[in-house]
């Protein structure tokens, strides 16, 4: 995707939900739920949230998990904004099937909760989702790992380093997506672990983050130590593989590839750590889930879908500096003008 198109798709999408605000400012406010305060993306997304809510006069209150994964603390903030008398709550959910009782509480007590980055199970749970494809995020890495390997990528040796064991949606979508756009045939695309492909050396997890990718990589060098592709969930986990590759000389014998865009992720691909990874927009999920938050609470409006799709799609585009034929992407120099954190 070239950089004026994404750029126009970017204004477009923005322009779908855009609205003239009528209310009082001090009547609305509004809560942002992440996984963590730590990971680039939560923290870009935040940032996203808070500016719109500056900008609108929305009163924002932002909570996070301790780590990825922390169910539990959704859950209490939830509450939280619930008996706050909050007019929405935008979410990316740990445990994206478990959190939806506490979802339909805030529901039933008039609250308009959007989904951003990971659809809920089932998806229509939340009021909206605003997120990445994420299945096309995970395709788009799987072409450009196999077109990258060529002949090689019939006998490859791949690993996946994923997110959590209860596998939310968001894990799921990029690990099948991966799978596909590779040519390995997912078995049930709703759940990781059921292929039966033999190059699948096996699966681990990592928290989303550097120690958990480390780990998780060591992990699986135990199972074959001539691994040699590395589907990861995100950057952190991307990086901490590679570290656990260079500690015995291995880094330039795997070819690494992921999903999310963040500055330090889209600087891993120009130093060689990472091949490729899709670059998702948090800030623009964040800014516009405040748009339709203020426009619900002065006219009780929920925000549409994208036309064909089930969830508002903020876009995706593949970063690297070694494109392959047949596989759109775009360049480092691009990423990192579009790239956050």
């Amino acid at each position: 995707m070239k950089t004026s198109v994404l750029s126009a798709t970017i204004g477009a999408l923005a322009l779908g939900v855009a609205f003239c605000g009528t209310a009082r400012a001090e009547d609305i406010s509004a809560c942002l739920i992440t996984k963590t305060d730590t990971n680039p993306f939560f923290v870009k997304m935040k940032e996203g949230a808070s500016a719109k809510a500056k900008e609108l006069g929305v009163e924002l209150k932002s909570y996070a998990g301790k780590v990825d994964g922390d169910h539990d603390s959704q859950v209490a903030a939830i509450e939280s904004c619930v008996a706050a008398g909050a007019k929405g709550i935008l979410i990316a959910a740990s445990d994206t099937k478990a959190i939806v009782d506490q979802v339909k509480k805030a529901q039933e007590a008039g609250l308009l909760v959007i989904a951003l980055d990971t659809p809920l199970e089932p998806a229509d749970a939340a009021d909206a989702t605003f997120a990445t494809d994420n299945l096309l995020a995970g395709k788009l890495i799987g072409q450009w790992a196999a077109a990258t390997l060529g002949d090689k990528a019939k006998d490859a040796k791949i690993g996946f380093l994923d997110l959590t064991p209860s596998q939310p949606t968001v894990d799921v979508l990029r690990d099948q997506g991966f799978m596909i756009g590779f040519g390995i045939d997912p078995k049930d695309p709703n759940k990781i672990g059921d292929e039966d492909d033999p190059r699948i050396v096996g699966h681990d997890v990592t928290n989303g983050n550097e120690e958990g990718g480390r780990k998780a990589m060591e992990n699986l060098l135990q199972k074959d130590p001539d691994i040699n592709v590395i589907h990861t969930i995100n950057e952190p986990a991307a990086v901490g593989a590679y570290q656990a590759l260079k500690a015995i000389g291995k880094e330039n014998d795997v070819l690494i590839v992921s999903v999310d865009g963040g500055c330090p992720g889209v600087k891993a691909v120009e130093a060689g750590q990472i091949g490729a990874t899709s670059q998702q927009y948090p800030l623009l999920m964040a800014a516009l889930g405040i748009e339709a938050i203020k426009k619900y609470a002065e006219t009780g409006e929920k925000p549409k879908p994208t036309e064909g799709k089930d969830f508002f799609d903020t876009g995706v585009a593949l970063v690297t500096d070694k494109p392959a034929e047949g596989v759109e992407s775009i360049s480092v120099k691009e990423g990192l003008e579009k790239c956050w954190g």
